[in-house]
C-alpha cells in the first residue's frame, strides 16, 4: 500500500468529530481517489488503540469491521445508537470531508 495514501486517510479519519461517522467513500473522495473505497478500508487494517477507526462505516451506514462490538461499545459512548450492525440516524451524521474541512 502506497504510505503516502494511508497517511491521508489517517489524517482524515482523526479529524471526524465525535458523535458522527463517515464511509470509506468518503475518504477515497476526499483523497482524490473516489474508487478507492476498499484501499480506505486496507488501511485500517492496523492502527493505535486510541485511533477512532470506529467512525468510518459503508456508504449504507453498516458497520463491516471484524471488531463489531467494540466498535459499536466506541460509539455509542459518543452518543452514536447502533442496532445490530446498523448505524441509526445515519444520514443525520454523517461527515462528509468534502463538505466539512
Amino acid at each position: 500500500m502506497n504510505p503516502l495514501f494511508k497517511e491521508q486517510v489517517f489524517e482524515i479519519i482523526k479529524l471526524i468529530p465525535k458523535g458522527r461517522v463517515t464511509s470509506y467513500g468518503a475518504i477515497a473522495k476526499a483523497v482524490g481517489l473516489p474508487n478507492y473505497s476498499r484501499h480506505v478500508g486496507n488501511a485500517l487494517r492496523n492502527y493505535e488503540e486510541n485511533f477512532p477507526a470506529h467512525r468510518v462505516c459503508n456508504s449504507s451506514g453498516f458497520i463491516t469491521a471484524s471488531c463489531l462490538e467494540k466498535f459499536i461499545k466506541k460509539l455509542s459512548e459518543e452518543g452514536v445508537e447502533v442496532k445490530g450492525n446498523k448505524i441509526q440516524n445515519f444520514r443525520k451524521i454523517f461527515w462528509n470531508p468534502l463538505e466539512e474541512l
